[in-house]
């Protein structure tokens, strides 16, 4: 697993996130052309596979990432409570400061707590394939506006195919939240058809995530 999703060292080993009341199909370790992929075969569910920091890594430069899908879910719009399904995502949660949130995102965020035993993350930010959104979009979550997400592929023309993708999370960061981004505490790849009931198969390619971190210093 850690050849294929490439992450720096001083986290938690690549687990599944459950969450309450949602049906999950599993990440299952397949050979295609390239190489070793992860595929789910996905059906009203959601899926998420993720690797924690419990410390938080101070800065991160950038990430590579690939994925194939051979549909996208009926009828999703990532905007809209309710319709907003992926095929596939890539989501890197950000730590910062919750005093600084209205009281709508403090609610949602013990709600959260409640749910699941974890708070809502400060920021994360959402790499997706839209189903209509035109790539760059950036689109915030139709319940939080902590969720944003970062259009980089979209409708059906590259169903089929492998995508590949290098993107400066700082960057987009800051476009999406306005300001720069604090320690990441996760990074992890998500597939959900629950809200649209829809039933469809993708694929994960390499994932490699750089980070910033000082240099240790040598006498």
């Amino acid at each position: 697993m850690d050849t294929l999703l490439q992450t720096p060292t001083g986290g938690d080993a690549w687990q599944p996130f459950l969450l309450p009341g949602k049906r999950f199909a599993p990440f299952e370790l397949v050979q295609e052309k390239g190489g070793p992929a992860l595929a789910v075969h996905a059906e009203q569910s959601v899926s998420i596979l993720r690797r924690r920091f419990d410390k938080g890594l101070p800065q991160v430069r950038g990430i590579s990432f690939s994925w194939k899908v051979d549909g996208l879910p009926d009828g999703a719009r990532l905007g809209e409570a309710g319709k907003d399904d992926a095929p596939v995502r890539v989501l890197l949660a950000f730590d910062g400061d919750r005093s600084q949130w209205a009281g709508r995102n403090q609610r949602i965020s013990e709600m959260s707590r409640l749910l699941t035993g974890e708070e809502l993350p400060y920021a994360t930010l959402m790499y997706v394939w839209a189903n209509h959104d035109a790539p760059e979009t950036i689109i915030a979550n139709p319940r939080t506006d902590r969720i944003r997400k970062v259009v980089v592929d979209s409708g059906s023309t590259h169903i089929g195919r492998w995508r590949a993708h290098e993107r400066d999370v700082r960057a987009d960061f800051v476009r999406a939240f306005g300001e720069p981004p604090g320690p990441l505490l996760s990074v992890a790849v998500m597939t959900d058809t629950d809200n649209t009931a829809s039933r469809l198969k993708v694929w994960y390619g390499p994932l490699r995530l750089v980070d910033l971190s000082p240099e240790p210093e040598v006498d």
